[in-house]
């Protein structure tokens, strides 16, 4: 398998394109302002999406989870823990959704959108989500997912979010990966003060779940650059205490 990442111009959330044999592709964490671009990968690689999905439910993660599902009639997957998120983006974003009302233009959430064009109120709920911990066959803790050619392993990381997931997969000539979401970035974690956010579960998360992992893994987190599990145990500061 192969990695593409789009950056959305809201908060700088990565948003991450399997793509496996036969054009056989998902989308990891669409974002706001995705969409056009990931369409034109798409078109001009000649892929066929298989599924959308989400390392948690915050709405910088998941913005264009409705147009992108239905312009490739595909499912948008996230943990069910994290499911009802998406009825209510800023609110559920706390502080960084608006302190005043949904649509606070004076909240972080508001602002950038209006910063890349987006009015807040362009928001759409996606019409078809499959929740990971409630589908035939899943458990809420590691499930294994099979989208055409496209196979990787949701490993349930809860802390940032009740529902936060990783996605570990194998990438060729990279080894194994890990899409970390908002669970683990180069250097530091995701935030456990916003609604849902835990500090003791992500502190459990990231000693039996992060520091788990091969070291040779590479991380590809939900903003910023790319890093490896080895290098994370040896230098972040919040991995390190955690074990």
């Amino acid at each position: 398998m192969q990695l593409s990442t789009v950056v959305a111009p809201v908060f700088a959330a990565r948003c991450t394109l399997v793509v496996a044999d036969h054009g056989d592709c998902v989308l990891v964490d669409p974002g706001a302002g995705v969409a056009d671009q990931v369409t034109e990968l798409v078109e001009r690689h000649g892929l066929r999406p298989r599924a959308l999905l989400a390392t948690h439910g915050h709405v910088d993660h998941t913005w264009d989870a409705a147009v992108l599902s239905a312009r490739f009639d595909v499912p948008f997957v996230v943990h069910t823990a994290d499911a009802y998120r998406l009825a209510d983006p800023f609110g559920t974003l706390g502080v960084l959704g608006g302190r005043t009302s949904p649509h606070d233009p004076s909240g972080p959430l508001a602002q950038a959108l209006a910063a890349a064009g987006i009015g807040p109120s362009t928001y759409v709920e996606p019409a078809r989500v499959e929740e990971l911990g409630t589908a035939p066959g899943m458990r809420s803790d590691d499930v294994a997912l099979a989208f055409g050619t496209v196979k990787l392993l949701a490993r349930h990381a809860p802390g940032h979010t009740e529902g936060s997931t990783l996605y570990l997969l194998d990438v060729d000539g990279a080894g194994p990966v890990a899409l970390t979401g908002d669970v683990l970035f180069a250097g530091s974690i995701g935030r456990t003060d916003l609604p849902g956010g835990d500090d003791a579960e992500m502190r459990r998360t990231l000693r039996e779940v992060v520091a788990a992992l091969p070291p040779e893994t590479v991380v590809v987190p939900g903003h910023g650059p790319t890093s490896d599990i080895g290098t994370e145990l040896a230098t972040n500061p919040y991995l390190r205490a955690a074990t």
